[in-house]
């Protein structure tokens, strides 16, 4: 068994290793955000639309009322026209 050609060998690999590193100096910037107007309009209008309930309760009342006594009278035009403007308008 040749144990200088193993000496040799490691010696190759610890021949390659660093003895010290250098530290790279602190950068001295910091991260910065700034939101548009735009987009603090948008933060608003978004909160405005989530205090918002999805349904009108006061107006669904009045239309049960109005069934129920036999005076919600409304067109099949009528409504015909609000869902042709509401999904092509």
């Amino acid at each position: 068994m040749r144990i200088d050609a193993f000496n040799k060998i490691s010696e190759m690999y610890t021949a390659g290793s660093v003895k010290s590193a250098t530290k790279a100096k602190a950068a001295n910037f910091s991260d910065t955000l700034e939101i548009s107007e735009m987009g603090k309009g948008y933060q608003v209008a978004k909160q405005a639309v989530a205090r918002t309930p999805d349904v009108r309760e006061e107006k669904i009342k009045d239309i049960k009322e109005r069934m129920e006594a036999g005076t919600y009278n409304i067109s099949i035009q009528d409504v015909v026209d609000k869902l042709v403007d509401q999904y092509l308008g």
